[in-house]
């Protein structure tokens, strides 16, 4: 379903993805009876989850006069289907129902009274509730008061506070998930969050401690619309997806559209996210309260494992809302004790001149720039030279010089459609050949060299389309592949991963990607960082585990860092990295004025942030530990 048609008068809402039973032979039973509930006819489809589908259910045989609403012995209930087939059911009974009996009857959550198998279904009776948050702002001329949606808002971190201080995350926040009590009852005007068939654990309950972090960027789950941009790139689940999903529902609900709407097509979700990471706070928030823009820029630069601070978020809503919790449009009451521990003070849209109630660092500017990212490894010292700007009628001069000199490229990048590279002899290479081809990448050159023996161990690409391909003997590898791809061919990655090939050189050519992996790269373990900007939080974990940087490329758009255990450790692990807005000569200069010189480095143009500078200059650095500079006559 989807919901970026705005000129339909019933808009659907957009569906979650995960597997659904639509797809199932097997009919819905016409009545039910499951873990000793009462016998209940099958009425209207409600609607469907991650991996179910909910239908009312009318108990059988109850007395005309009962107004029982809620309850185990409601006249209507709620009943959730999933078929034995689903993904969520692949061991048993749904993992949802494991989350129910942890979480269901806690404030904002429904409860779950009876529940299990019949014919192909596992099934759920729970209460009937009301209209969705999505409902509410459809009926309404698909708008929603300020006032409504700030409350929408303490109460919904409330609630999510409450199911993260049990240690499970949603994964699927959304208007849709949010319902209203059910009518004319006591609750009507109480929120509840449902559908936890997506939810996860933050904290591990064998040890009470945050899940390890990861990103598997061919994983998705959640909505598009309104998924987190971590969530979008792969990365596992923790609070402040949850929080990043939240805002956007918010602000959908007061603006009634997510400047992200309307993109189509298979790679729809890319596009979405890349729009998400480029729209800053300011511009997403644009015509809104204050309190709005302050809660999107906490949450969107929350880390991984940082414990939201719930109160203070609901405390930047407490001054647009009525100051009686008695007459406001959604029952507050859950989120009144977090609100008494920061203090009810009226006027909060001040906050934005307190330092304390705003993110130290924003990681969001939606500004785009370039930026060259260089990594180092602490080597032994040796004779190394790198060259940069370098036209292409000047680079075979460059190297066959390197190559006299008993040099070998061991590195290469390219920036505006000029070249860098660094040669330097401590490679282990006897023999080197190289191409600079118009096309991206040659595959006859390639495929020719392959049979004399040599291996690709360097490539970058230009954004003309033309590429630099280096190949050389005396390497570890045993057999190499590659691929070409308008988009980063993670599940190619993968795949070969399966038959023993670890990803070995990455280049970028526009918007291209080229990846090659090789058997015998003397790699135990292997991971992929990709990100809209330089993942310096996911760089700074895969670290701390052991891995360290071995492949690195950037289109305009995305950065890509292959990380990887050597099945050798080396004596000296140090590895950093450095991000400059033009080549990084200075700070090789820097390293040998702090007695640092035994760092080989590896260089991408990561076009993130900066506007890249030219200047024109040769480094060699020896093992003497001097610095040389020469002249170059480089034209830009």
């Amino acid at each position: 379903m989807n919901h970026d048609r705005d000129s339909a008068a019933d808009i659907p809402p957009p569906a979650a993805v995960a597997a659904d039973d639509e797809g199932t032979t097997t009919p819905i039973p016409e009545k039910v009876t499951v873990g000793g509930s009462p016998l209940y006819r099958i009425g209207r489809k409600l609607g469907k989850g991650g991996f179910g589908q909910v239908y009312v259910g009318h108990r059988v045989g109850v007395a005309k006069n009962s107004t029982d609403r809620t309850g185990p012995g409601a006249v209507e209930v709620a009943l959730k289907f999933e078929h034995r087939s689903s993904k969520g059911c692949n061991y048993g009974p749904p993992s949802e129902w494991q989350i129910y009996n942890a979480l269901g009857g806690s404030h904002g959550v429904p409860r779950v009274y009876f529940k299990g198998r019949q014919s192909d279904y596992y099934i759920m009776v729970m209460d009937m509730l009301g209209p969705s948050l999505w409902d509410v702002w459809n009926n309404n001329s698909r708008m929603m008061s300020v006032e409504m949606v700030a409350c929408i808002a303490i109460e919904a971190i409330s609630i999510l506070e409450k199911m993260h201080s049990r240690g499970y995350v949603h994964c699927d926040v959304k208007p849709e998930n949010f319902l209203l009590g059910p009518p004319g009852t006591p609750d009507e005007k109480k929120l509840f969050l449902v559908d936890l068939g997506l939810a996860t654990r933050w904290r591990d309950s064998s040890n009470g401690l945050h899940v390890e972090y990861d990103q598997r960027p061919d994983v998705f789950r959640g909505t598009v619309r309104y998924a987190s941009v971590h969530a979008h790139l792969g990365r596992t689940g923790s609070r402040r997806d949850d929080l990043e999903s939240l805002a956007y529902t918010l602000i959908f609900l007061l603006r009634g559209r997510l400047p992200w709407q309307g993109y189509q097509g298979e790679n729809k979700g890319f596009l979405v996210s890349k729009k998400k990471m480029a729209t800053s706070p300011e511009v997403l928030c644009c015509f809104c309260p204050p309190p709005f823009r302050q809660f999107v820029e906490f949450v969107v630069n929350l880390k991984f494992d940082e414990e939201p601070n719930y109160a203070k978020y609901i405390s930047l809503f407490d001054g647009i809302v009525g100051p009686n919790p008695d007459i406001r449009p959604i029952n507050t009451d859950g989120a009144q004790k977090l609100i008494y521990q920061v203090g009810q003070k009226r006027g909060r849209l001040t906050l934005e001149g307190d330092d304390d109630q705003q993110p130290k660092k924003k990681v969001r500017m939606g500004i785009p720039a370039t930026q060259w990212i260089s990594v180092y490894n602490a080597r032994r010292p040796m004779k190394q030279r790198y060259h940069y700007n370098v036209a292409d009628i000047r680079l075979p001069q460059h190297i066959e010089k390197g190559l006299e000199d008993g040099l070998f490229i061991s590195g290469v990048a390219c920036c505006t459609d000029l070249w860098a590279l660094i040669m330097d002899a401590g490679t282990g290479f006897t023999e080197q050949v190289y191409e600079l081809s118009p096309c991206f990448l040659h595959k006859e050159w390639i495929v020719e060299q392959w049979e004399k023996n040599y291996y690709i161990s360097a490539i970058a690409g230009a954004n003309n389309g033309s590429s630099l391909v280096v190949m050389s003997k005396g390497t570890q590898y045993l057999q190499q592949s590659y691929k070409v791809s308008e988009s980063f061919p993670f599940k190619w990655i993968n795949k070969k991963r399966k038959e023993g090939f670890y990803v070995t050189a990455m280049a970028t050519a526009g918007s291209r990607w080229a990846i090659v992996m090789s058997r015998g790269a003397g790699f135990s373990d292997q991971v992929v960082e990709l990100d809209f900007l330089y993942p310096s939080e996911g760089i700074h974990r895969r670290w701390e585990n052991g891995y360290r940087i071995t492949a690195t490329a950037a289109t305009g758009d995305q950065a890509a860092f292959v990380l990887s255990v050597p099945r050798r450790k080396p004596a000296d692990e140090t590895q950093e990295t450095l991000r400059t807005s033009a080549f990084p000569s200075t700070h090789v200069k820097l390293l040998l004025a702090f007695c640092i010189p035994e760092f080989d480095v590896d260089l991408t143009d990561g076009r993130q942030w900066y506007t890249l500078s030219a200047h024109m200059t040769e480094c060699t650095l020896d093992s003497d530990d001097k610095l040389w500079l020469y002249p170059a006559s480089l034209a830009v």
